[in-house]
């Protein structure tokens, strides 16, 4: 699948980028801005924190996206019943709720930070810019996949419809019209459904990429941060992020309807990407510093990017179809839980903005 292959080739992109920053944030700041400072700096006891936040949040995450592909075989959380779509809205509102409360204030204020020289960093809203070209290229990729997968199934499908016309004509040129039983028009049906699935399909892919850069910028931050007092809130904060985002990046997965060895693969990906960052920043934590200009720079740039892809996705493909679909509208009890949820969602996330 094509789009498959883009994501790989831009998480792939994605890693060589963060590599290539962390190995240029060396201390090149003034000194309020080149190293931590306080009391709470201790590197002996931080590391086995950062060995525990490693495990715990692999933990989370494996469970937060397995949930909703292992309750499949319950019948009251199968995506065609009305508890799923409130499950579905509670987990977008916690996507939403991630890139407005936690990813893009943190961009704000890297990007804006005194650390920075003033001109340009201050003088441009460069947060703002960056999220909007990312939402603008997010549904660039999003049109463009669905476009040719359409055209491809489409292709598909055409000579079947040909034949199925040519059959139907022939019946009721041989007045047995009544044979025809309607059996003809289901390449339609089929061809409706599969442009639905493959919608679902380039939704969970592209959310995962998105879902992929924050966790690995979070994880980057705390894997080189040796402030004891800071790692402990900030880990338990993050196993509860973890939890709900993988719950609906679990939902979106579980739609797409993929073969068991691609559901494992995108889980497992999603369960690795923070505890990934961690080790990174682990490994460089004698020479990264996250208030250094370059550090400062690459990290909010990437905040910023993963904000408007997340905004993006869960208001437009996550909310705006669910409620505008014929589910959610032909019932207004319906719709009332599904916001209720959404709300409780992005606000139960927004109030973990206090610790993460």
């Amino acid at each position: 699948m094509a789009s498959s292959t883009l994501v790989v080739k831009l998480i792939s992109i994605f890693f060589v980028l963060i590599s290539f920053f962390t190995s240029r944030a060396l201390s090149v700041a003034p000194d309020e801005c080149s190293s931590e400072s306080g009391g709470c700096i201790n590197k002996s006891r931080a590391l086995p924190l950062k060995i525990v936040a490693i495990a715990c949040i692999v933990v989370t995450s494996m469970v937060g996206v397995g949930a909703p592909l292992v309750t499949r075989s319950i019948p009251a959380l199968s995506p065609d019943r009305n508890l799923f779509a409130i499950v579905k809205s509670f987990a977008a509102g916690i996507i939403l709720a991630t890139g407005f409360m936690h990813v893009l204030p943190d961009s704000f204020d890297m990007l804006s930070s005194h650390c920075l020289p003033e001109r340009p960093w201050r003088m441009f809203p460069f947060t703002g810019f960056v999220a909007m070209l990312s939402a603008v290229a997010t549904l660039m990729v999003d049109s463009m996949a669905t476009s040719l997968h359409s055209r491809k199934n489409n292709d598909e499908v055409s000579p079947k419809m040909e034949v199925g016309g040519g059959d139907r004509e022939l019946a009721a040129a041989n007045g047995g019209g009544g044979h025809c039983h309607g059996h003809h028009f289901q390449p339609i049906k089929e061809g409706i459904e599969g442009a639905q699935l493959l919608r679902y399909r380039v939704v969970a892919m592209v959310l995962e990429f998105g879902i992929i850069v924050h966790s690995v910028v979070i994880g980057l931050s705390l894997g080189a941060s040796n402030n004891t007092c800071t790692i402990k809130p900030l880990v338990v904060a993050l196993c509860f992020h973890q939890l709900f985002e993988g719950m609906g990046l679990g939902g979106c997965i579980l739609q797409a309807e993929y073969k068991l060895l691609k559901k494992v693969v995108m889980a497992f990906f999603f369960s690795v990407t923070t505890p990934f960052g961690i080790a990174i920043g682990m490994a460089v934590s004698n020479t990264y510093r996250d208030n250094s200009p370059t550090a400062l720079i690459a990290v909010g740039i990437l905040n910023a990017s993963s904000a408007g892809l997340l905004i993006y996705m869960a208001l437009v493909n996550l909310l705006s179809v669910d409620f505008m679909g014929p589910k959610l509208q032909g019932s207004v009890k319906l719709q009332v839980k599904s916001f209720a949820a959404v709300l409780l969602g992005a606000g139960g996330m927004s109030v973990m903005a206090v610790w993460a």
